[in-house]
C-alpha cells in the first residue's frame, strides 16, 4: 500500500527538537502532561504553567521546547497524526488476510478505539483551535489511505469508484463514533450492530465482482 506520510502534518515551526535521549524523554513527558491538561480542562482553559507542573518540570524547560501553547498543541497534533496514519497502515497491511466481514468489523471500531487511546486527539483535531487545518490534512490523508486499502481488495475498480467508496466508508466510521459517543443512547448495541452489518453489506457490494 502506498504510504500517505507525505500528507501528514509537517513539524511545527518555532519548536526546538531535542537531539539527545534525555531531551527526547523530557519532551515526551511534557507532551503527555499537555494532553492530560487539554482533556481535563480543554484547550482554551489549560495553561502552560499547569502543563509544566503536571510534568514536574520548570516552566522555563517547557518554554525552551514549546514557546507557546499553540506550538505545544501543534506538536501533539503531529504526534497524533503520525500515530493515526501508522494505525491505518497496519490495518491495511493485514486487510488482505481477513474476510470482508472481519474487515468491516475492524473499520467500524477503528476510530472508536483510536479516540479512546488518544482522548486529546478529539480535543485538538476535531473540536480544537488553531490546529484545525492540520486536522483537515489528517482527514484527507485518512481518506486516501482508505482508498488505497479498498483498492487492494478490488484492483479492477476505477480510481473514481474507489474514491467514492472511501468517502462512504469514512462517513460510516464517523457514524459509528457518533453512536458510541452519544450519552445515554437507548439501544446503542443494536444500533452499532446494524451499522456494522451495513458496512459489511456495502463492502461486499464494492469489493466483490
Amino acid at each position: 500500500m502506498p504510504s500517505q506520510k507525505s500528507s501528514a502534518p509537517k513539524p511545527s515551526e518555532g519548536r526546538r527538537v531535542p537531539q539527545r535521549q534525555r531531551g527526547r524523554e523530557r519532551v515526551a513527558a511534557l507532551l503527555e502532561a499537555a494532553a492530560a491538561c487539554f482533556v481535563e480542562k480543554g484547550y482554551e482553559a489549560a495553561t502552560m504553567t499547569e502543563v509544566a507542573a503536571r510534568a514536574g518540570a520548570a516552566i522555563g524547560s517547557l518554554y525552551q521546547f514549546f514557546p507557546t501553547k499553540e506550538v505545544l498543541a501543534q506538536a501533539l497534533v503531529e504526534q497524533y497524526g503520525q500515530a493515526f496514519h501508522a494505525a491505518i497502515e497496519k490495518l491495511a497491511a493485514q486487510s488482505l488476510n481477513v474476510s470482508i466481514d472481519e474487515l468491516a468489523a475492524q473499520l467500524s471500531t477503528f476510530l472508536i478505539v483510536f479516540r479512546r487511546r488518544h482522548p486529546a486527539f478529539v480535543i485538538l483535531v476535531e473540536s480544537g483551535p488553531a490546529p484545525a487545518a492540520d486536522g483537515m490534512a489528517i482527514r484527507r490523508a485518512f481518506r486516501a489511505q482508505l482508498q488505497a486499502l479498498l483498492t487492494q481488495r478490488a484492483p479492477e475498480r476505477s480510481a473514481d469508484e474507489m474514491h467514492a467508496a472511501a468517502v462512504v466508508v469514512q462517513q460510516m466510521m464517523k457514524a459509528a463514533v457518533a453512536i458510541h459517543a452519544e450519552p445515554g443512547m437507548p439501544g446503542r448495541q443494536a444500533a452499532q450492530a446494524q451499522l456494522q452489518r451495513a458496512m459489511q453489506l456495502y463492502l461486499h457490494d464494492v469489493l466483490e465482482t
